[in-house]
């Protein structure tokens, strides 16, 4: 396996095991400190009034979601054969990493810290996702000559 490969490898083994914990933490650690920050507060969904924590709650899991569909997308970059496009396989890899960054860093900071002006960074990473997929397409049309 080749020292990109590799390294697509440990990065995506690396954002799903975070993505597990981020996930588990949800589940399990998130309740009170939401409730801390958010107390009575509210936030319109869908035209119904439901209390903020309940929301954040559900954006922090969203968040580990797609960390985790993207850590997997990463391990596809790392596992794709060598003749396909380099090039191309680690725009896709850069590109998955930096959505996970983005949008699931903005929503994990957001959602921790009430800081909802970051939820203008949010989009950016869900354009670095789409950019990732397109390349993959791409990549896989790319063949290299030796």
């Amino acid at each position: 396996m080749s020292n990109e490969s590799n390294y697509w490898l440990r990065v995506g083994s690396l954002m799903g095991l975070l993505a597990v914990v981020f996930g588990a933490f949800a589940a399990h650690g998130l309740d009170e400190p939401l409730l801390k920050l958010y107390g009575e507060k509210t936030k319109e969904v869908l035209g119904t009034e439901i209390p903020a924590a309940q929301k954040y709650l559900a954006d922090f899991k969203t968040a580990a979601e797609y960390q985790m569909y993207h850590a997997l997308a990463i391990l596809a970059v790392a596992l794709l054969p060598a003749s396909v496009s380099r090039r191309t396989v680690n725009i896709a890899g850069w590109s998955f990493l930096l959505g996970i960054l983005l949008f699931s860093g903005s929503l994990y900071v957001l959602v921790l810290t009430g800081q909802t002006k970051l939820g203008m960074i949010t989009p950016l990473g869900g354009v670095f996702f789409l950019i990732g997929w397109g390349a993959l397409i791409m990549a896989t049309f790319q063949t290299r000559t030796e």
